[in-house]
């Protein structure tokens, strides 16, 4: 058993020499201290993983004075169909989120606006509709925190 805590603290310094680090939070630019989110619809899953990331990351939302601005233009998302059986029945679906946003610092435009789209499929069994319907929210609310993920480390590369 105490060979299992020596081979841990063995491979700590080859995993930080391979430059490996752990995913943190992004770290914006001090212009984005105190940041306005402006949005059509505050209720969706995306503007919630936005809000989240950026007062994680340590700014602060402002309703009006902010020092920058990010606007969601579009926040989008739904299912298609990917396949059908023989019997003309859906057997597979594709969950999509679209979001195009973006970033001013000031009345200066610093990121002008980008599309984002992320999809993930999930197989369907009409036995278990329930079940997929709860499968398919928890896709959408994984790709908004995804989604979210990215326009993070956009904003984080704008530099000081």
């Amino acid at each position: 058993m105490r060979a299992l805590p020596l081979a841990v603290v063995l491979l700590l310094p080859a995993l930080g020499a391979c430059g490996f680090h752990l995913q943190g939070v992004a770290r914006l630019p001090p212009a984005f201290a105190t940041t306005q989110l402006i949005a059509e619809d505050r209720y969706t899953d995306f503007h919630r993983a936005l809000a989240d990331a950026l007062r994680a990351s340590g700014s602060q939302l402002a309703a009006s004075g902010a020092t920058a601005t990010v606007e969601v233009l579009t926040d989008d998302s739904g299912q298609r169909v990917l396949s059908v059986s023989a019997s003309n029945t859906p057997t597979e679906y594709e969950v999509y989120y679209t979001i195009r946003y973006r970033a001013r610092l000031g009345d200066k435009e610093v990121l002008s606006p980008k599309l984002l789209t992320l999809t993930r499929g999930y197989s369907f069994e009409a036995t278990a509709v329930l079940a997929k319907e709860q499968e398919q929210e928890q896709i959408r609310a994984a790709l908004a925190r995804e989604l979210a993920a990215l326009v993070m480390r956009r904003l984080s590369a704008l530099g000081p």
